[in-house]
């Protein structure tokens, strides 16, 4: 069975029901943690038709889920709104400070712009920072200056949760264990846990071996059944995974 289908994300969404855990979004974790609990995150990169498919799925087992999208990149009125409609939560992919080039007032002007127009289809309450490995501006840096609180908003999933309590997980360079790939998709945590593949990390929660608190960052567009773009993102990733590995190597 090839890895990153829908099929394979159905398997992971069963594990994880079957082994006892509820779900969050990631606004009701940042208000109410459950004690065993996953968070599916979704970064919307590219390719949101995507997203509403596994959206789709998510609802036909009564799951909740967060999309992050990007704008204008991935900002499709019609598809935001069906996925809102389904009763996921909708937030910012920002990515502000890199598309300035570090210019800060610039930045946080653009950040306010884009979120109202995405709380014109839903009353945003997180963001989450786009790593753009190709720039050297980390958007998250725009809360040394500025306030989330200003802007009506209650966390950012990679500022506003302790990762030593709770254990990150996420499909960056299509794999689970990419850390050294990802320039900025990751997070300090003391978990020593290490999963190559999808069907690892279910045996894993078939077993009971995980932790009681998860988030799960699954970008949508990886998980394709049509064999042709599956085979074209594979070595796609696998050549950007390589120069990730290099750039964040020798530049980060």
């Amino acid at each position: 069975m090839r890895d990153f289908t829908s099929k394979t994300y159905i398997s992971l969404i069963e594990a994880i029901n079957n082994a006892g855990y509820c779900f969050q979004t990631v606004e009701e974790f940042l208000v109410k943690p459950a004690k065993k609990v996953v968070v599916l995150r979704h970064d919307s990169d590219i390719w949101p038709g995507h997203d509403l498919k596994i959206a789709r799925i998510e609802n036909s087992y009564n799951v909740k889920a967060t999309y992050y999208f990007r704008i204008p990149h991935t900002f499709k009125i019609e598809i935001i709104s069906k996925i809102k409609n389904l009763g996921h939560e909708i937030g910012y992919h920002y990515e502000n400070l890199a598309d300035t080039k570090g210019n800060y007032s610039k930045a946080i002007k653009s950040f306010g712009q884009k979120l109202e127009k995405l709380r014109q289809i839903y009353p945003v309450k997180t963001v989450v920072m786009h790593g753009r490995p190709l720039s050297k501006w980390d958007s998250r840096k725009l809360w040394d200056k500025y306030s989330l609180k200003d802007f009506g908003l209650i966390g950012e999933p990679y500022l506003s949760i302790d990762y030593n309590a709770v254990f990150y997980l996420t499909d960056n360079g299509s794999r689970w264990d990419g850390e050294r790939m990802s320039i900025r998709d990751t997070v300090n945590s003391n978990f020593d846990y290490s999963f190559r593949t999808t069907f690892q990390l279910i045996e894993a929660f078939k077993n009971g071996k995980l932790p009681n608190q998860i988030i799960i960052n699954a970008h949508a567009a990886r998980w394709n059944d049509n064999l042709g773009i599956w085979v074209y993102r594979y070595f796609l990733q696998k050549a950007k995974n390589i120069a990730k590995y290099f750039l964040k190597l020798f530049f980060h």
